[in-house]
């Protein structure tokens, strides 16, 4: 009996901090996982051989679609029981509303967005211009929500601000890039600065308007609605043809696979961890997310940095840390004053997320 009760006893000992190291590994490795899946699919093309009309079936296209119905279906699994009469009577229009502009921005937009840059550009690119999301959505929350900075996040965001700028325009001029004052500057990169804007714009609406929201009345919902936005807007700008595959048993497998290990696996050791540990190391934990996804790039694709991302990349790591010691003072000051606040659930969970959906 007293072997039998070792590994339970052991799972419990397991800190807060470790699931969060754990759920950030998970996520900031999903953007090389999805990148290299889709070069598993280029070797399985389905399709009539003779007529020369060949698909692959783990498209980013089909990744996003049925990655999302997966991860719908599982999130149905575990938060369904929050979709009761009486939890939804308590939202009001104006939370109804602010859902469906959540759904849009941050469950199609976004993510449609940063797929469609990982198509045309390297995964370094996106996964650090990406970091262009953390100072917008700070200077967002000073301007429209009156929250207040110190010092250190505020020279911290510029860094990081600053990093992103440096990435994208010191790119050398290439196949697919504009020449604008002797710099390179990719429709790539472009995409992932416009995924970088959706992504913020919903996290302050979520901030502002669903702080009150149940963690999986918001999941469900956002799931939902921005795959259906999803597949509607790609059927208009690309036709039926782009989701050629989706019915595939070969892609279904792998996104069961996927959705399970950054869905169920990933999003449970972030809300466990988030249990039993503060925001301010929550922070700490995703903050780390761009070196890991770079490293996991590099491990996983053989894709190694460019002079322009060790540059940038350089400047955004010195503005992640500056913004870390903003947030240890601002904790600290809470602290002392026995004013201690938590972010939402949801945007906890947002926060941890670092591959935007991806």
């Amino acid at each position: 009996m007293t072997r039998l009760r070792r590994p339970h006893r052991l799972i419990h000992r397991i800190s807060g901090q470790t699931y969060l190291w754990l759920a950030m590994l998970i996520f900031a490795a999903s953007g090389a996982v999805t990148r290299k899946l889709t070069e598993i699919g280029a070797q399985h093309l389905i399709g009539d051989a003779y007529g020369g009309n060949l698909h692959n079936p783990i498209s980013l296209c089909n990744v996003l679609f049925v990655g999302n119905l997966c991860a719908l279906i599982l999130l149905i699994l575990i938060y369904g029981r929050q979709w009761n009469k009486a939890t939804l009577k308590q939202l009001s229009r104006k939370d109804w509303v602010s859902l469906t502009a959540v759904a849009i921005l941050s469950g199609a937009l976004a993510p449609g967005l940063f797929f469609q840059a990982l198509a045309v550009t390297g995964l370094n690119n996106v996964i650090l211009i990406g970091r262009l999301e953390p100072p917008l959505t700070l200077a967002l929350s000073v301007w429209l929500l009156r929250e207040r900075v110190n010092i250190w996040q505020f020279i911290g965001a510029i860094a990081a601000f600053i990093g992103v700028i440096l990435t994208i325009i010191l790119q050398p001029p290439g196949e697919g890039m504009m020449n604008v004052g002797g710099f390179g500057l990719g429709i790539g990169e472009l995409l992932a600065v416009a995924g970088s804007l959706a992504t913020s714009a919903s996290t302050i609406i979520g901030k502002k308007h669903l702080s009150q929201v149940p963690l999986g009345i918001y999941s469900i919902f956002r799931t939902a609605l921005g795959t259906v936005i999803f597949f509607f807007i790609a059927l208009v700008l690309y036709g039926k043809d782009h989701f050629a595959g989706v019915f595939s048993p070969f892609l279904w497998q792998w996104m069961f696979l996927y959705g399970g290990l950054i869905v169920v696996v990933g999003q449970s050791f972030w809300i466990k961890g988030l249990k039993t540990s503060t925001v301010s190391m929550a922070s700490l934990v995703s903050s780390f997310s761009p070196i890991v996804g770079i490293l996991a790039a590099y491990l996983i694709l053989s894709e190694a940095p460019t002079q322009a991302q060790y540059i940038g990349g350089s400047l955004i790591l010195v503005g992640i840390f500056l913004s870390q010691v903003g947030i240890w003072h601002q904790t600290s000051n809470r602290v002392a004053s026995g004013k201690v606040s938590s972010i939402p659930a949801q945007q906890q969970v947002e926060t941890g997320m670092g591959f935007k959906g991806m």
